[in-house]
């Protein structure tokens, strides 16, 4: 029986999430960290002050992820038995998914049914899909000739530092999880400020699965300093991070002032959505790019900012965006008939506010929204936002601004409409729409972006990898691909007698 907006009011009043640190398989108090408040974006009131942890605190997480691959049972296992407690915890994520998606909705903004049904569901089918993967990747046997045995295994790289995002925070959770735990590694989990209590409640549920103590530690607070102490800190094997551009490149001299530890990125996006003058069904081309870039309130970093339309169809694409924005009025986000809530934060509101008025004072035009919207809620919602008369040149049409912000360009030809595509310091993902098969081949070969969708956007499942290029990273989260992240390759060169 699905919940109403009544329901989720009455269980917000009830949950009380957890507020600690998770070391060593329990939840303890910091050492030297400073409380951290919990702000909901809903309507600006503080859900919680959580612990925050220190470089002390970080050190015992370390430590606990340290003894636990070095001495504990985890790396030790048959995959199958690793496999087991990760079908567990995708069990208990379920049956608490009301909770997990509360949590979700409440700290970060995402509306409750988008929480409950895509959010949720995502972490609990990874878990499960890098559990069945588990023992399904085998070593090498190359011929050495008859007097050698060579073996090539793919064995567990240690400890892990896995640093995630507030705009999916378990779903990126669950990407970096499931393949880091099947390979045998342990993690220290640090969550964004934003959204800490999903992740925490997520940590009791390992605990109940019966990961053994230290595989999964959580820690909570800034990336000034609980992030900058992992990135630093010579226990930490491997960070794998999902974030903004300018934190990817501070990883990046952390792992060079350290132990110069692998680090596995992905950044932002600035991604084109083109639309040809032949796409095979103009009005789901239009929907389907008011849905990508209104989605989670434009706080994708595969969100199609950039719409690249033709000439020829660019006022009925337009007109049929702007009429779809209507459908994403900003709403209550517990609420389970809202398709977008707030940006994640007041201070995020005014970014995204900011970079409209620059679009503005650059020749940009308003066709819709642009404005603060449920002003006396005490929450940060936008109205959905479309942008016309943009030029390549303008900020907006560059930046990522991750936020339901639209800017729509014009072309004349296939040529230009992919040099505008390619016009980005980005390269996570892009679209074309078109009814040519071998134009929409030759269109997505010319690309450079880790994903291309044809006829489609944000299409796909595990599978698949997902990553980018450029400035939008690189490294892949998703298949098989993904445990190449959390293993190394050995030889052993046998000679034989």
């Amino acid at each position: 029986m699905s919940l109403g907006h009544d329901d989720w009011l009455r269980l917000a009043a009830r949950v009380s999430p957890p507020r600690g640190l998770f070391l060593g398989g329990t939840f303890t108090d910091p050492v030297d960290g400073t409380p951290m408040a919990v702000t909901s974006p809903r309507d600006g009131t503080v859900l919680a002050e959580v612990a925050a942890a220190g470089e002390k605190d970080v050190d015992r997480a370390v430590a606990a992820a340290r003894h636990a691959f070095d001495n504990g049972p985890w790396p030790r296992l048959k995959p199958r038995e690793r496999a087991k407690h990760l079908l567990r915890l995708a069990e208990l994520v379920e049956r608490d998914a009301d909770v997990l998606a509360l949590s979700v909705s409440l700290e970060m903004g995402k509306p409750i049914s988008d929480a409950r049904n895509i959010e949720l569901a995502a972490l609990a089918n990874t878990l499960r899909w890098y559990a069945e993967a588990a023992d399904k990747t085998a070593g090498e046997i190359p011929d050495a000739g008859p007097d050698s045995l060579a073996l090539v295994t793919r064995e567990p790289a240690g400890v892990v530092a896995a640093v995630v995002p507030w705009n999916f925070p378990l779903t990126m959770a669950g990407w970096k999880l499931g393949p880091a735990l099947a390979a045998g590694c342990t993690v220290v989990l640090k969550p964004a400020e934003q959204s800490p209590l999903s992740a925490l409640h997520l940590a009791r549920l390992a605990a109940e699965a019966g990961l053994p103590a230290g595989v999964l530690n959580v820690v909570n607070g800034p990336g000034e300093v609980t992030g900058r102490a992992l990135g630093l800190h010579q226990g930490v094997d491997v960070v794998t991070f999902t974030g903004s551009t300018e934190v990817g490149r501070h990883f990046l001299r952390y792992a060079a002032d350290s132990n110069l530890k692998r680090v596995w990125l992905e950044l932002g996006g600035k991604s084109p959505n083109i639309i040809l003058d032949d796409a095979p069904e103009l009005g789901a081309a239009a929907d389907t790019s008011a849905w990508g870039i209104f989605f989670n309130s434009g706080e994708m970093c595969t969100a199609p900012s950039r719409l690249l339309v033709h000439k020829s169809v660019a006022d009925e694409v337009l007109e049929r965006v702007v009429a779809r924005a209507a459908d994403f009025t900003p709403g209550d986000p517990l609420d389970p008939a809202t398709k977008m809530g707030p940006v994640v934060s007041e201070e995020h509101l005014n970014s995204v506010l900011s970079h409209i008025d620059v679009a503005l004072e650059e020749g940009a035009r308003v066709r819709v929204g642009g404005e603060r919207a449920r002003v006396d809620s005490g929450g940060s919602y936008l109205a959905p936002t479309v942008l016309d008369r943009v030029t390549p040149d303008m900020r907006v049409a560059r930046e990522e601004i991750f936020g339901p912000v639209l800017s729509v360009l014009t072309f004349d030809t296939v040529e230009e409409a992919v040099a505008l595509a390619a016009d980005t310091d980005y390269g996570l993902a892009a679209a074309v729409w078109t009814r040519d098969l071998g134009r929409a081949h030759r269109i997505s070969r010319a690309l450079r972006a880790g994903t291309v969708w044809v006829n489609c956007y944000e299409e796909g499942d595990l599978t698949v990898p997902f990553g980018g290029t450029k400035l939008s990273g690189h490294g892949r989260d998703k298949s098989l691909h993904a445990l190449e992240k959390f293993t190394d390759l050995k030889t052993t060169w046998i000679a034989l007698p």
